[in-house]
């Protein structure tokens, strides 16, 4: 499917964006763990998620859904063979957790997904697992399918090369199946939603800046889990209010966690005007509306400790850059070379089709700001993110930008088309 987009005056009006992407894959995998009934409220209804369901289902868990509920009938720690190869699609949460939690069960699985995701990089997962005791293959001890024999796990210490919370989560669920405690340190703090909804299941994980300690438990407990909208979502309303003028949005009910709200710490310092109201807490998560109005963007350097704030969001920084007064350098961001694509690459190409001075890096961008870019035929790359990205630049650019592969969206967004065209 391909979109066509031309120029827009400006954006307004309320927008609510889906259920994080990140809480939802979590709240299935640790309900389908946990002993008793999870209700997951607000569950992100987008491809990914629904791999995470299939997997579990294949596993023996029993998940129902019911309009904006899911239900998850837990099975406790050890879940049934599935006889099956899962399918994880092109998600790399779910292939990532999932496995963690297959390194300690009584059973053999073979975990693949699409083409996408099986040139991702697996063996900064194979790796610490198989210290724990799982023995996992792979093609090239790298990419999926990956084979994974569970086992009785042991406690390890264990330094991550990149901060990924991908990797450090995968590793936390291993651990729940080991003899003794393991501890994790990270490079820099990435997300933190398992350590908080691991506890809130009834784990026991303590956490100190950029180590966490992990101490097994005997079970998990079943609870509610409502999911509030997805900040990576609401970063693309959030610099179409920023570059389009007279142009004012609130987005509700956001998740503000301080690990993942780097893209409004950067915004504000190009000059953006965004305001945090009604913060709240809701099942260990930061919750809040954010108002957006128009503003003057001025470029930055970014790098260093935020960058795992933000990694999701620098395909719509990059937009935001491109539109801003002066240089933008973005640095220590390598990690965007092994995502849905090469989004240093892939961004960099197609923002260029459209006039923008852009350039890359060995690990990120420089970008030099223009008052306008022109309309375009671009290419996806079938990476949701810079699908959206390039529509939002759409929405400033002189005449019609058409994006191909546009149904991509459907990763973590669906509706993401439906909600542009509304404001």
């Amino acid at each position: 499917m391909d979109i066509e987009i031309t120029k827009k005056r400006n954006v307004k009006g309320v927008v609510n964006v889906p259920g994080d992407k990140s809480i939802s894959h979590r709240a299935i995998m640790f309900g389908s763990i946990a002993e008793g009934e999870t209700i997951v409220k607000g569950f992100l209804r987008s491809d990914d998620c629904f791999s995470t369901i299939n997997c579990m289902r294949k596993l023996g868990v029993n998940i129902n859904i019911v309009k904006d509920e899911v239900y998850v009938k837990g099975n406790g720690m050890y879940l049934h063979d599935s006889h099956d190869i899962l399918d994880a699609g092109n998600s790399g949460t779910t292939m990532r957790l999932l496995s963690g939690i297959l390194a300690g069960q009584k059973f053999t699985t073979v975990l693949t997904g699409d083409e996408s995701l099986r040139k991702r990089p697996m063996a900064r997962i194979i790796k610490p697992l198989n210290m724990m005791g799982a023995e996992i293959s792979a093609i090239d001890d790298n990419y999926a399918p990956l084979t994974i024999k569970g086992n009785v796990l042991k406690g390890i210490c264990y330094k991550t090369e990149v901060a990924s919370a991908q990797v450090k989560s995968c590793i936390m669920l291993a651990s729940l199946y080991a003899d003794d405690e393991t501890i994790i340190e990270e490079p820099l703090l990435s997300r933190n939603h398992s350590e908080l909804m691991l506890n809130y299941f009834g784990g026991n994980f303590e956490s100190y800046e950029n180590k966490i300690v992990c101490h097994p438990v005997e079970r998990l407990h079943g609870c509610k889990i409502c999911v509030p909208g997805d900040i990576s979502s609401a970063a693309y309303f959030i610099v179409a209010a920023s570059i389009l003028p007279q142009s004012e949005i609130l987005i509700k009910n956001v998740n503000v966690n301080h690990t993942r709200t780097g893209i409004i710490d950067v915004i504000k310092k190009m000059g953006g005007n965004i305001e945090i109201k009604d913060e709240r807490v809701l099942n260990n998560e930061p919750v809040a509306e954010i108002i957006v109005k128009s503003s003057c963007l001025k470029g930055i350097e970014i790098g260093g400790e935020i960058i795992p704030r933000l990694i999701d969001e620098i395909p719509i920084i990059a937009v935001a850059a491109s539109y801003a007064e002066g240089e933008t350098v973005i640095k220590d961001a390598e990690e965007l070379k092994v995502k849905e694509s090469n989004r240093i690459d892939t961004m960099v190409s197609e923002l260029k089709k459209m006039g923008a001075d852009i350039e890359a890096t060995n690990d990120g961008m420089i970008i030099h700001g223009k008052e306008t870019l022109n309309g375009a035929l671009v290419d996806s790359y079938n990476d949701h993110r810079v699908a959206m990205s390039l529509s939002i630049a759409a929405l400033k650019a002189e005449g019609i930008t058409k994006i191909r592969n546009a149904e991509c969206v459907n990763i973590s967004f669906p509706d993401f088309y439906s909600v542009l065209n509304v404001l």
